[in-house]
This record gives C-alpha cells, structure tokens and sequence, in this order.
C-alpha cells in the first residue's frame, strides 16, 4: 500500500532511501501507519539496488552481510531480540517501527542507534478526502470522517472501508465499523482500559484523581496515560477520538460504563468537585443505589441554574436510585417551577409545606409563592413568602402586597426586612426592586425606575436560576411603558432575555411585553407574528391575560373585526382566571378601549370598578393610573361619551402639573376632547401626534392626526393632518395640490366625515364588502355604495385605491 505523504514527508523518505548508512527509527502509536511507511521505504531502498530483508519477529535467520533489515513493532519485541537486533547493527541497516510506549530500556538503546527519526502525523483533511473512493470525495464526507478518525491513518482506512453506498442525510459510522475495535480493545490491560473508560467519561488528563481511580502512585498513571496514547485512541489531551468513544459505548457493556462514571463521581463528590458531565449519561440507564441518589442530587444542583428541566430529571433519577422523595420535593419543585411546569412545581411544594417533617418547608414555600403569583394570587403569594421567613421572601411578599394595593401592610413589612446578610448580587437586586416599586407608589416615576432598572442590571449574572414572581425588568419595562419611556422598556427586556432571567416562567412574560412595545410602535404584522409564536406554549393566567390584550390590540388598530370578535371572547375568560391587581392595569386598559369598541362596556364593570377601587387606595399614583386613563378617554370617544373623555383628560393634566413626561398624553387627551367638541386645532394636533410619535407611540399619534383630518373643515388643514398621519406610519404623503385662492376653496366641499362615514371606513378598510359592511350596520349595500362615494369626493381622492389608502390613515389602521 503506497502511503499518503505531503511534499516535505515524501523527500524526506526518498532521502532516507537514498542514505546507504542511516539507522531509522520509525515512531508512532498504534494506527499512525507505521507498517505501511516501513514497506514503503523498504520497496524505495530496494529499487536503489540494495538488499532489504524483513523480520517476523524471529531473529534466528537474520541477515549477517550487507543490506538493510526492516523490523516492525519492535515494542513487541524481549530483551534477547533487542540485543540481537544491537549486534546487528554493526553490520547491516536497522529500519526499526515501533510504539512510543512500552519503551523498556533495551528498545530504548536501540532506538538510540538511530540517526534519523520518522514520525508519523495525522492526516489533515485532504489527506483524508483522498483516501475516500472516487465518487465521494466530497468535503462534507471528509470532514465528517476526520472528525470521527482525528485522521489516524489506521482509523481513516477502517471507517473509509465501512461506509456504506451514498445515502442521503448526515453521514453515520456503521456498527460494523466500530466493531472492528474489539480486537484493540482486548489487548489493552485492565488499568489502561479503566482509563479508556475514564476518558469516555471525560476526564481527561485530571491525573489526581485518576491516582485515585487506579490507586496507583503518579508514576504508575503517567505510564498507563501514555500507555493509552500509544495506542491511537486517546489524543494528546487524554481525549477519546470520537470513532473510539462510539465504539466504547457500543463494545463495552452499559453497566460496567456506568459504574466507572458513578465511581468517578463519588471520588469527585469527595473532593468538592462538579459531577454533572459524569453523571448526566447515567440518565435513564435504571442505575441505583445510594450512591448514585448522591451524584444524581449533586448533578441536580450542578445543573439548576443553566438547565433546570435538566435538573428536574436528576432530582426524579435520585429518587427512583433510592433517595426519600421529601428530601429533594423541594428543590425538585423548584426545578420544576424553573423550568415552566407550575402544576408540578404547586403539587411538590405543598406535599412538602404540609408535611412537619418534610425537609426544606420554607424552601417549598418560596416555589409556590412564585407559582401563585405567575397565576395572578398575589395575595396568597405574599402569605406564603412571609411564612417562609426569609429576608428574599420578605421583599417578595412586599411586591405581592403592593400590587393588591396593600400599602400599609407592605410599608410594616419593609420596616421587618433586614440588612445583616451579606450584599449579593440577588439580595440586593431584590432589594431593590422592592423600593423601586413602593417608590413608584409614593414619590417620583424616575427614581422608582432608576431603582427598577438598576436591580434589573443587578440579576442579570445571578437570575437565570433564581424562581421570581416577576422580575426587575418586567416591573421596570411596565413603568416605562406607562411613563411613555419605551426605548427603556426595550433595552430592559432584551437584557433580560438575552439573560434568561427568571427562567422558563418570565421568559414568555418578557416576550409578551416586547410585543406589546412592538403594538405600540405601529408594527401590527410583527406584533402578531410575535404572538402567534407564542401561542403554542403554555400560558400561565397573567401572560394569558396580557396576550389576550395584545390580540385584542392589534385586531383594533388593524380594521380587524372579525378577529377583535373573536378575542374579546377569550378576554371575558381571562378576566374570569386573573384577579384584577397592580399590574394588569396595562391590559386592562385595552381591554377598556375593546369593550367600548364591540359595546360590550358591561363586562369590564367589576374589574374596572376594582382597578379604580384599587388605585383610590394608593393614593391615585399617576405612574399606575395612566393606562387607565388613557384607555378611558379612548373609550369615551368611542362611545362619545365628552363628559367621560373631559374627566380622563383632567386627570392627565393634573398628572402632567406634577411631572411634565405626562404632559405627552394629558395634551394628546385635551386634543381628542375638543375633536368631540368640534374644534380642531390644526397646529395643536399635529404637535401632539408628533409628541406621541416620538415617545414610541406610533398608532396612537398617526390616529389622532387622521381623525383631526376628518372633523376639519379647512381642506389645507385636511391634507395636512392626513400627511402628518401617513407620514407617523411610516407611508408616503399625497401629492395633492391644495388650493389658496378664496374662490377655489369656497368650492371645495367640506372634508369632515360623519360618525356613520368613519363606521363605514373602518370596516371597508378591514377588507370586508358593501354587502358585509351593509350587514353589520344594518344598512344597505346601496347605502355603503353612497357612503364611499361622498367619502371620496370629501376627500378628494382620484381614485378607490387613493381613497383607500386615505382612510387607512384616518382611521388609525396599520394595514396598506
């Protein structure tokens, strides 16, 4: 066989060869392609003219005149032959192959004769793909087989021999393959195998504790790891080479693997050190025992903070290998609340809380605490989190009890919590949190956000593991939603996401107000897509909530009735699972503008009237009752309600008297009372859509100019107000002329558009027919025919498509 060399391999044989006196040395583990570099020279000093004979290991016949003397795998060889092969070397050439290992000290004196030295390397990946047959030389297959080989030689040779005919899919190394390695794996001696086996497992090169694995001294180990390297399984790190570990696993049986991994795990546990990569694997393999409970509940908790899923299934592996199930309930629940499974997470925690003498009570306390307020219980939360007696709970219940509007109780609460532990990253985090909130309350919106977004910061290296109620950054991006502030609700939830806080139950809560922010923002297509991709995981009550919101939302401000009907069904039930707290007020005001919109006001009664009740108790703080507010004035328009819309509008200009960020809204509010009213301040307008626009709240802003646009008489005033509408959205603005001359505008009808005219446009733009549109206002289709054509002459539009495109605008709809 004619070896694969590269250009300076290949010289530096034909030099060799061509050398009538030089001793070789040929160095390489086992699979290196010793064997074949050896015949390869032997055939190149051959054609030179000069005799080669070969040994099988017997020395009787060997040559005593001139010529070169080719030996292979003289590791194998005893002391009696190696001094042979000394003797004759005075006389004739040595080409010696052989392993680096064994190397006792007659091998060694004779390696010593040699001049010169080849040492066979891996190949790299083209020397691999030459190796492959002719119709699949193709990168992906010789990437995959020197993955596999390392490109050993011996290893590449095997595995190329194997494969089966091109299929399609990813490549595979057939059993057949890997059963060839039974033969290597029968001459390994039962300490190298034990580090064979040790490798699989991967602990590589940790020599202290392979001392231990072996009770041998470090003398003893370094000659059995070098002993494994000369084999050509094991790389230079003390790794397995892939082809090898599959072979291992597939040779060698499952309980003799899994004992060395729970051994080396019970010498880790031993030492203080980390048993999760050794004990992982065990999963499912059915192994028992003391023992194994250890390193299965020791992984668990090596794994809680990364992977709690994970952890959950090494919690329920240390029970069934013998571990009582009360001992590990509670942080089973815990990963089991981590990881998004609440039922399971409740079921664990309160076996535990009612059982005296269950272990971790208070700890199981805390789990359900977290579980009840992802499903809106906030009261019974706080119960749990103060019996649960510690400082983290403390503050916990403190959330819990503000957002019930339990001021007083919090405040007590706050007085208890003390300071004597030690500042970490979470305790002060959720300390925090704790005064950002109760700040939110009583004193400014800017300093409970500050404190809000510094504890958000505070959990982002510590939170992925750590079970919330809520986090820092949901709270934080909440109040900057309500402040008007939505470029700091957005960097705060993408932290939070990209840090996995809070785990599986806040990471569809921090999804689900990005989208919201996405709503806000105009962007009614990604809003929904956003949504819908959450629509296939479980939805704890609050979230639920919040997405209903969200449908409802986007359904709105796109024309969509159909789906706006549909939602608001799904609403009335959401509203019947989450009791009405602190931080639903966000939804409910959409839920608010919803019920004005399909005249269906009595559903929402007790929970508003409970918002409201709520709010009053705390004090009317503006920071919380802004979406109310602003909900209620979009509702009164709706149902033209002005005394309704005035109040709403009075209460954000107290607001904006004491903090001028509210003076965004309270000014968009007093325009949209004085449309009801019939005036339209043109310049007043458009400064106010353009306020709402620049703090985030794209629709909203475009809708306020598009609905000035229809309560004008001033056709000048019409098109600027429409272009100011298209323009927020993100359209292009008409290239309408508008006339100056008093005559020309006398002309001109008048641009306003009836409340009937406005119903009209918001369903011909949701896509629906005359006859539909018709069916729904309890007109004629002939009539909507009427509709639409005065509504085009008003407008001016030289086309239906122009039309069109102009009540989109007017009518605040996101579609094109």
């Amino acid at each position: 066989m004619t070896p694969i060399l590269d250009e300076a391999a290949a010289r530096h044989l034909a030099a060799l060869a061509a050398d009538p006196r030089a001793h070789v040395g040929i160095i390489g583990p086992g699979g290196y392609g010793k064997t074949t570099l050896l015949n390869h020279l032997g055939e190149a000093i051959r054609a030179a003219g000069t005799t080669v004979h070969t040994t099988a290991g017997d020395l009787t016949d060997a040559p005593t005149g001139d010529g070169v003397l080719l030996v292979d795998d003289a590791h194998l060889l005893d002391d009696a032959d190696l001094a042979r092969l000394r003797e004759l070397a005075a006389r004739v050439r040595l080409v010696v192959a052989a392993r680096p290992w064994p190397r006792p000290p007659a091998l060694a004196e004779l390696l010593e004769l040699a001049q010169e030295q080849v040492v066979p390397v891996p190949f790299d990946k083209e020397q691999v793909k030459a190796c492959l047959p002719a119709g699949r030389r193709t990168d992906e297959l010789a990437e995959f087989a020197h993955a596999e080989t390392g490109g050993v030689p011996g290893f590449v040779a095997r595995l190329v021999r194997g494969l089966p005919e091109q299929k399609p899919g990813r490549p595979e190394v057939p059993v057949a393959v890997l059963s060839e390695f039974r033969a290597e794996f029968g001459r390994l001696d039962e300490d190298v195998l034990t580090f064979v086996l040790a490798a699989d497992a991967g602990i590589g090169l940790h020599l202290d504790l392979l001392a231990e694995l072996l009770a041998r001294d470090a003398a003893a180990v370094s000659d059995i790891v070098a002993a494994a390297r000369s084999t050509g399984l094991v790389g230079q790190g003390g790794a397995l080479l892939p082809i090898a570990r599959r072979a291992i696993r597939v040779l060698v049986p499952v309980e003799r693997r899994a004992w060395m991994r729970q051994r080396l795990a019970e010498l880790q546990l031993a030492r203080g050190g980390q048993v999760l990569a050794l004990v992982r694997p065990l999963l499912g393999t059915g192994i028992g025992g003391a023992a194994a409970a250890t390193a299965f509940e020791a992984a668990a908790a090596e794994a809680l903070p990364a992977d709690p899923a994970l952890a959950a299934r090494l919690y329920e592996a240390a029970v069934t290998a013998g571990r009582p199930p009360l001992v590990v309930a509670a942080r089973r629940a815990e990963a089991l609340a981590l990881s998004g499974d609440l039922d399971g997470a409740l079921r664990l925690a309160d076996g535990v809380i009612t059982t005296e003498e269950a272990v971790g009570r208070r700890h199981a306390a805390g789990v359900a605490a977290a579980a009840l307020a992802h499903r809106g219980q906030l009261f019974r939360s706080a119960q749990l989190y103060r019996w649960s007696g510690t400082e983290e709970g403390k503050h916990l219940a403190t959330l819990g009890l503000l957002g019930v509007g339990d001021l007083a109780e919090a405040r007590e609460l706050r007085a208890q919590t003390s300071s004597d532990g030690p500042p970490t990253s979470l305790s002060s985090a959720l300390t925090l949190m704790a005064a950002g909130l109760h700040e939110s309350i009583t004193g400014t919106p800017t300093n409970a956000l500050s404190m809000l977004v510094r504890a958000a910061g505070l959990l982002e290296p510590v939170g992925r593991g750590v079970l919330l109620p809520d986090s820092p950054a949901a709270l934080g991006a909440l109040l900057a939603l309500h402040y008007g502030e939505l470029g700091t609700a957005s960097s705060l939830l993408d932290r939070a996401v990209a840090a996995g806080t809070g785990g599986a139950p806040l990471a569809t809560r921090h999804q689900l107000l990005r989208t919201w922010i996405t709503m806000l923002r105009g962007n009614l297509t990604a809003a929904a897509e956003q949504l819908s991709a959450l629509r296939g995981t479980h939805l704890e009550p609050r979230d639920w909530l919040f997405a209903v919101a969200i449908e409802l939302g986007v359904a709105r401000r796109a024309g969509d009735t159909n789906t706006l009907g549909r939602a608001w069904v799904q609403a009335g039930e959401a509203l019947l699972r989450h009791p009405m707290d602190l931080f639903t007020i966000l939804p409910l005001g959409e839920l608010v503008v919803a019920a004005a919109r399909l005249r269906d006001e009595a559903r929402l009664a007790a929970h508003l009237s409970q918002a409201r009740t709520l709010l009053s108790g705390l004090g009317e703080p503006p920071l919380w009752a802004s979406p109310l507010w602003w909900g209620g004035l979009q509702a009164a328009v709706l149902a033209d309600q002005p005394d309704e819309a005035e109040a709403q509008a009075e209460a954000m200009a107290r607001a904006a008297a004491r903090d001028e960020q509210f003076g965004t809204i309270a000014v968009a509010g007093r325009c949209w009372v004085d449309l009801m009213a019939g005036k339209v301040d043109a310049d007043a307008v458009e400064d106010a859509a353009r306020g709402l626009h620049t703090a985030g709240f794209t629709w909203d802003g475009a809708r306020l100019a598009g609905r000035a646009a229809t309560r004008t008489a001033d056709r000048k005033d019409m098109v600027r107000l429409l272009d100011c509408a298209r323009l927020l959205q993100g359209k292009p603005v008409t290239a309408r002329r508008v006339p100056d001359l008093p005559d020309e505008r006398a002309a001109v009808p008048s641009a306003a558009l009836s409340e009937r005219e406005l119903q009209v446009a918001e369903l011909v733009v949701s896509g629906m027919t005359y006859k539909d549109v018709g069916d729904r206002l309890f007109i004629s289709a002939k009539t909507v025919e009427h509709h639409v054509a005065r509504m085009r002459q008003r407008l001016g539009a030289s086309s239906r498509s122009e039309l069109l495109s102009q009540l989109r605008s007017l009518v605040g709809s996101g579609r094109d």
